[in-house]
């Protein structure tokens, strides 16, 4: 079998076996694991390697490796046709105000915001933590004239939705999100307590009210290792 093809068939295995494990528990040791697969050291390191720098295996020098860290999960849970929602993620979250200010929107914002770009936008950028550990950071825009007397206080803690739909009347109800894959920045990376160039997943979010006005557009950096987004499909005849 060619080393690739082996190195996926380890890599399989492990997967398995993490997913079997609780966070922070042992998994057998490379002896044992090359004589139950019947592959060399080299091809079950590199698979190992490879769950190591996705954070869902830890090595600890003197004493083996180990599964890691529970991972958040944020679902995304189906209502009706291809609409979803997003019930609150897993944990208790608080958030760090980083930056707070406004500023005029410039060409670029002003597109994705549908403003004129000389429009004032609220620029704030936060540290989200979860259990008290770094999860996140969001880079959120709102136009200015839509939440005028928005404190940073309001930031910090409970739903920032409900806080809009309560303070300022505006009842957010739909947006569109991308996830991609990405890796850290020095910035980043010092920010959520992980390597530069650690993988990681970036959102973009642009966010409408009931009445269809654009009210928000927020870009979010989350740690590759700590957190999940799950999905429920449903499919028909015609699905491919």
């Amino acid at each position: 079998m060619p080393s690739g093809l082996k190195r996926d068939r380890v890599r399989d295995f492990l997967l398995d076996l993490v997913a079997d494990k609780k966070p922070r528990e042992a998994i057998p040791s490379e002896r044992d694991l090359c004589k139950e697969l019947g592959v060399s050291r080299p091809t079950l390191r590199a698979a190992i390697d490879d769950l190591v720098r996705s954070g869902l295996l830890v090595r600890e020098r003197g004493r083996g490796t180990f599964t890691g860290p529970h991972r958040v999960t944020q679902a995304l849970t189906a209502t009706t046709g291809s609409s979803f929602y997003t019930p609150p993620a897993e944990g208790h979250w608080l958030s760090r105000v980083l930056e707070f200010g406004a500023a005029a929107a410039g060409p670029q914002l002003a597109a994705r915001l549908h403003l004129s770009p000389a429009a004032p936008v609220l620029r704030v950028v936060r540290l989200r933590v979860v259990d008290d550990e770094p999860m996140a950071i969001e880079r959120i825009h709102l136009p200015h004239a839509l939440v005028d007397g928005l404190e940073p206080a309001d930031m910090v803690s409970g739903s920032f939705y409900r806080f809009l739909r309560e303070r300022f009347g505006i009842d957010v109800r739909s947006a569109v999100q991308t996830i991609e894959p990405t890796v850290t920045d020095e910035t980043e990376a010092g920010l959520l307590h992980v390597p530069q160039h650690a993988p990681a997943l970036l959102f973009e979010r642009t966010t409408r009210d009931a009445g269809g006005r654009i009210v928000e557009f927020t870009r979010s950096i989350y740690r590759g290792d700590r957190y999940r987004v799950t999905s429920e499909l449903h499919f028909d005849a015609h699905s491919g």
